[in-house]
């Protein structure tokens, strides 16, 4: 899989985050954890990594061992500990979410409680701390959603322009990403568990596809993001589409075909033709232009 280039020099990544404090929501999750260890190699103040998994939280400081790190465990929906996190703030990353499509449909209170109003609550709390930047990490399924997990992420996309539009002491803006190869709980990971029991591979469907790339480019977006984000826009990186069985044959031959789960499609969308129309075309993204 190709590589995004680093289109933003290092001096200006350095510039942007010396002595900032960061906060990263959902900072011990795979993209979280990641992302603190790469902003590390910065001059940053300190990363505020907020998470409502101890264990996760204990591993990534027993991975890092680093003092600019702060551990915080609490969870979005808690409104005081959103607010003691958001406190003094420069720079807040957003990935705290509940994702899997078959847990969330079965259990829609609790993904809209997280989703929507564990969003909500942040953005409240960076409306009266007022950091200088607030990125919302979504996803491609937003895009023309058809679940309920697509719908809530629409939602949060739709509530950071409109934050964008109304605040303007603070930059919001909203990253969409397709899929990352190395997060927990996606099909690589089923795929390895099925290969090492000798078990075929769960295929949904041969005719699906998908976007993917590597979790260093996620995070190595994400940063690029930062120094040039404008408020209100959607920044979405031009991945390549994989047809899932073609993924899958280079792991096994030895494939099944599950079917389709509620609401998934053959193909996401990163954007569509409507979104193109309003947005500038890049080298490596698109950007949507902030909502009317």
């Amino acid at each position: 899989m190709k590589k995004n280039k680093k289109l933003i020099s290092e001096l200006m990544i350095k510039k942007e985050l010396r002595n900032k404090i960061i906060l990263i929501t959902g900072g011990a999750g795979s993209i979280g954890s990641a992302l603190t260890k790469e902003l590390l190699k910065y001059p940053v103040k300190s990363i505020r990594v907020f998470d409502n998994d101890e264990h996760s939280l204990f591993q990534l400081k027993q991975s890092l061992n680093n003092s600019k790190i702060d551990l915080l465990l609490g969870d979005i929906l808690d409104k005081d500990r959103i607010d003691f996190a958001v406190k003094d703030v420069d720079i807040i990353i957003h990935t705290a979410a509940l994702k899997n499509i078959e847990i969330t449909e079965y259990n829609p209170f609790q993904t809209i409680d997280t989703n929507v109003n564990g969003t909500v609550n942040l953005l409240k709390m960076a409306i009266k701390h007022q950091p200088k930047k607030f990125i919302n990490i979504s996803t491609d399924k937003a895009v023309e959603s058809s679940t309920l997990y697509a719908t809530t992420k629409q939602i949060g996309e739709r509530l950071t322009s409109w934050a964008g539009k109304h605040m303007k002491n603070t930059k919001f803006a909203t990253i969409r990403f397709g899929n990352v190869i190395e997060t927990r709980g996606n099909v690589f990971e089923v795929w390895k568990k099925q290969s090492e029991n000798n078990e075929a591979l769960s295929i949904t469907d041969p005719k699906m596809k998908r976007y993917f790339f590597h979790i260093d480019e996620a995070t190595n977006f994400i940063i690029q993001c930062l120094v040039q984000m404008k408020t209100g826009q959607i920044m979405i990186p031009k991945m390549k589409l994989y047809t899932v069985k073609d993924l899958a044959t280079k792991i096994s031959k030895k494939q099944k075909i599950i079917g389709l789960r509620q609401g998934e499609k053959l193909q996401e969308i990163l954007i569509t033709d409507k979104e193109k129309k309003n947005a500038q075309n890049k080298e490596n993204m698109w950007i949507i232009k902030q909502y009317s």
